[in-house]
C-alpha cells in the first residue's frame, strides 16, 4: 500500500468536542453481545453535561433491545465528512441505563430535542419510545489537520 492517500487528523479540545456534540443532532450507537457487535443510527440530545440522551423505538421482538440490554459499556460516535479537508468526530464512552419514568423528560420536550422518530416495518401502536442515558466516561474527539 505504498500509494494510498492519507489526511491527518489531531485532537480536539474538549470544548469543540461538546460543542460539536450539542450542535449534533444523530451519530451511530454501537453494542456488543459476546463476540457479536451491532450498530445503529440514533438521535440523541446533549446539553453539555456528563451524559447524552438516545431515543430509541422499542417494538416487540427489538434486537437492538437485546443488544442494549446485554452492553455493559457503549460507544457513541457523531462525525461530519465534507471532504478530506473538512472533517471531524467525537466518541462518547460509558454505561447505558435507561432513564426512570420519574425523570423522563415530556413529549413535548422530546419532540423539541429530536427529529422524528423513524419507523421501519413496524406499526406505530407497537412502537414505544425507549430513552436511556449514556454516562459519558470517555469524550474524544479528532479532526481533520494540514500539514
Amino acid at each position: 500500500m505504498d500509494h494510498v492517500e492519507f489526511t491527518y487528523t489531531g485532537g480536539i479540545d474538549e470544548e469543540t468536542v461538546r460543542q460539536r456534540l450539542q450542535a449534533s443532532t444523530t451519530g451511530v450507537l454501537s453494542l456488543a453481545d459476546g463476540d457479536d457487535a451491532y450498530g445503529i443510527p440514533l438521535a440523541h440530545h446533549y446539553d453539555g453535561g456528563d451524559s447524552i440522551l438516545l431515543r430509541l423505538g422499542d417494538h416487540p421482538g427489538s434486537e437492538k433491545m437485546a443488544f442494549l440490554d446485554a452492553t455493559d459499556r457503549a460507544a457513541y460516535v457523531v462525525y461530519h465528512y465534507t471532504d478530506p479537508a473538512d472533517s471531524w468526530s467525537v466518541l462518547a464512552t460509558g454505561p447505558l441505563e435507561p432513564v426512570p419514568d420519574a425523570e423522563r423528560p415530556t413529549d413535548a420536550e422530546v419532540n423539541q430535542w429530536f427529529p422524528a422518530i423513524r419507523v421501519f416495518d413496524e406499526a406505530i401502536d407497537e412502537v414505544d419510545i425507549a430513552l436511556y442515558e449514556l454516562r459519558i466516561e470517555r469524550l474524544t474527539g479528532r479532526e481533520t489537520v494540514q500539514r
